[in-house]
């Protein structure tokens, strides 16, 4: 289970104010979802995702001024950008995906001469996750293709995606963020956020 922290807590560690921590949710800097309501011994107190609400509010201090908070609200929102358009030497130049990845993408959809955001997106978590697992092609090649198939189906319930092994055989999920799922197999990749990666590639590329 992800670690929490609570509200008050939160506003110490990060030397923010009650008011400015539900200006950002009201401005949707931070996901609704994350504000947690559960009992404790004095009551009903709010709880946040720990490591996630540190980044979050880390990159907003670092941002906020030098933009505005409805441009923050935009990088950080799961919308993808439908007209962004980029071709394979930018998105090597700009050091946002090396070539392998690349090269296996255009071997499972051939034909494409520019790659769309959802194109550089399935990519990126690729990537990502041939970093964090011991994961075959033969595995990333499967998970290119149910991101591509299933991704519009799970996009706006927050989703992750685990991956187990067991008799050799590597089986995906793609399901909402912090469900949990029983195997008796350690997880290769364990709830992997894709809304964070979708966040950091727009981050990269706006």
């Amino acid at each position: 289970m992800e670690e929490l922290i609570s509200k008050k807590d939160l506003l110490t560690e990060m030397n923010i104010s009650y008011g400015q921590l539900y200006r950002w949710k009201r401005k949707k800097l931070i996901p609704e979802e994350w504000f947690m309501k559960k009992s404790t011994y004095t009551g009903h107190e709010t709880f946040f995702p720990r490591e996630r609400i540190l980044e979050r509010i880390q990159q907003i201090l670092n941002m906020k001024d030098g933009a505005s908070l409805d441009d923050l609200a935009d990088k950080f929102s799961s919308d993808i950008p439908e007209e962004l358009m980029r071709k394979k030497e930018d998105l090597i130049g700009l050091g946002v995906l090396h070539t392998e990845i690349i090269r296996l993408y255009e071997e499972i959809f051939k034909g494409k001469e520019e790659y769309s955001f959802q194109d550089i997106l399935y990519m990126y978590i690729s990537e990502d996750l041939l970093h964090q697992g011991n994961l075959s092609v033969e595995d990333l090649s499967r998970i290119l293709k149910m991101l591509s198939d299933q991704y519009e189906n799970i996009k706006d319930k927050d989703p992750a995606l685990s991956v187990y092994r067991r008799f050799g055989v590597t089986v995906s999920l793609l399901h909402k963020s912090g469900e949990i799922f029983y195997s008796d197999q350690a997880p290769i990749v364990d709830n992997y956020s894709i809304r964070g990666a979708l966040e950091k590639l727009k981050l990269k590329l706006i």
